[in-house]
């Protein structure tokens, strides 16, 4: 007859290391997932410049921007307010510039 406190310990130990094993690598997928590398939004990109994207909102001549509108505060812009660049979810798969401007343009809700 075998032992039932030894075979409890393997099974215990058996158990634990498959979590920690699927725990881990879930973890690795999801930072991989995370982080996905997202290609800078060009101007001359059609669909950005179909909507009037600039780089730098300052040197919009667009009647319909104002002072103050970048795409850090917008609805649209996925990223940090310390972020230099961020998704967008206007142009998915590319980044625009915090400092940046389209016609989409929407105030970001405080």
């Amino acid at each position: 007859m075998t032992d039932p406190i030894a075979r409890r310990s393997l099974l215990k130990a058996a158990l634990i290391g498959a979590v920690g094993a699927s725990v881990s690598g879930l973890s690795s997928k999801l930072g991989a997932a995370a982080a996905p590398a997202l290609e800078p939004l060009s101007a001359t990109d059609p669909q950005a410049s179909a909507l009037g994207y600039l780089e730098d909102a300052s040197k919009a001549t667009n009647p319909t921007h104002q002072a103050g509108q970048v795409c850090a505060s917008c609805v649209q812009f996925q990223g940090k307010a310390a972020d230099a660049r961020g998704a967008c979810n206007i142009f998915p798969g590319k980044s625009v510039n915090a400092h940046g401007w389209c016609l989409v343009w929407a105030t970001k809700p405080a």
